[in-house]
């Protein structure tokens, strides 16, 4: 009964520290992502990560950016797709080239260099979602150029990945075409479904004389698209938003909504973000601190330089092409994930492990506080100016 009393852990402190960070004037998940590094191995050592904790953040953060998708604002997206192009190749090219540069810098081999400026491209907007749907800015035109960009992201970085192992001669079969093939046929199969097949499976799973049938086809489709994606080599958060977005073009986008965030935040999601933290140790990382402090400022500022200029290259003015750069900059699961397939292909090192495991961790924690200075309202900034 171990796993009972990690969830009651993680269910009562991410709420307490949800809320102290508000009071504190910061976003809630900030709270929430560093209480997991204090009850992790880092600091408490009173949650473990183990197979229970993954699967549960796993299906948090699937249905967080099923919530995201169902929230979104379709026309905004089409209307900015451009922008999210610009921003997610942006948001690529100067990360990759800064982490390559530090993997030279400190005399790795040129495809481990390689493969610092892959782990750095990567971006995942699970977090920034949260702190734009807390805000009430999902559906602004920063918003829907952040999640749209986080797509072309996805697709880029697994190429890119792909590209590297097959070089390097840990995929050597890895076929390119295919790859591209693979995502196009997710894209293609994700449209065709949501245009004929969800409305109507859920008109059809509606009917059933059971309880919540509604919610439990909303449901069955946010994974069977998450589990689509991932057979074709996409991330299941983008399964899971293409579902959400699927689902709020019909008549049950309201009952879904409604009923979906209950389960979502009650549970999941605060194991998601806790899930993150305990990640951290901080065992052999001493004789790092150089590297991590240095991997962490290029982190931050290539993929906060790069998306802004692909914003503001696309008609953003100044401030919302820092908004759209600072909310691509946390790298979340997706860099971890990498990371671990990095480790085990031999295209990081294992000495270097926990130090790039830090500085993702630390580009999360940096993301939500970042994103609410940005936001703040001009007239509000020009307040407190006078009052210095």
């Amino acid at each position: 009964m171990q796993f009972i009393l990690y969830l009651m852990l993680i269910l009562l402190f991410t709420k307490l520290a949800g809320d102290l960070s508000v009071r504190l004037g910061q976003p809630a998940v900030l709270g929430k992502l560093i209480i997991g590094i204090v009850l992790g191995p880092a600091v408490l050592g009173w949650v473990q990560d183990g197979e229970f904790i993954h699967y549960m953040s796993e299906i948090g953060v699937l249905l967080l950016m099923f919530i995201a998708g169902l929230e979104t604002d379709l026309e905004q997206l089409r209307k900015n797709w451009k922008s999210a192009f610009a921003v997610a190749v942006g948001g690529i090219i100067l990360p990759f080239a800064g982490g390559f540069a530090i993997g030279e810098w400190f005399g790795f081999a040129d495809h481990n260099a390689l493969f610092m400026g892959v782990i750095l491209s990567a971006t995942s907007v699970s977090i920034s979602v949260q702190v734009l749907k807390d805000m009430n800015k999902l559906n602004s035109g920063e918003g829907s150029t952040i999640l749209g960009a986080a797509v072309v992201d996805d697709i880029l970085v697994v190429i890119l990945l792909a590209v590297l192992m097959s070089f390097f001669g840990t995929g050597a079969e890895v076929s390119i075409g295919l790859l591209i093939g693979k995502k196009v046929l997710f894209f293609a199969v994700a449209i065709v479904a949501g245009a004929f097949l969800v409305p109507r499976l859920m008109k059809w799973l509606a009917l059933l004389r059971v309880t919540e049938a509604t919610i439990t086809a909303a449901l069955v489709i946010c994974f069977g698209y998450a589990y689509f994606a991932e057979l074709l080599g996409m991330a299941g958060i983008i399964g899971a938003f293409a579902a959400g977005i699927a689902i709020a073009q019909t008549s049950f986008k309201h009952t879904v909504e409604t009923k979906i965030e209950p389960i979502a935040y009650s549970i999941f999601v605060p194991v998601f973000f806790v899930s993150i933290g305990l990640n951290v140790t901080f065992a052999g990382v001493g004789g790092q601190i150089g590297f991590v402090v240095l991997l962490t400022i290029v982190a931050i500022l290539t993929k906060m330089l790069g998306g802004g200029l692909g914003a503001r290259l696309t008609g953003f003015n100044t401030r919302s092409s820092a908004i759209i750069g600072a909310g691509m900059i946390s790298r979340g699961e997706v860099a971890l994930i990498i990371a671990a397939t990095g480790l085990q292909s031999g295209l990081l090192h294992p000495e270097y492990f926990t130090s790039v495991i830090i500085v993702v961790i630390v580009t999360t924690l940096v993301t939500p506080p970042l994103l609410k200075y940005m936001f703040r309202e001009p007239e509000k900034v020009e307040v407190e100016k006078a009052q210095l």
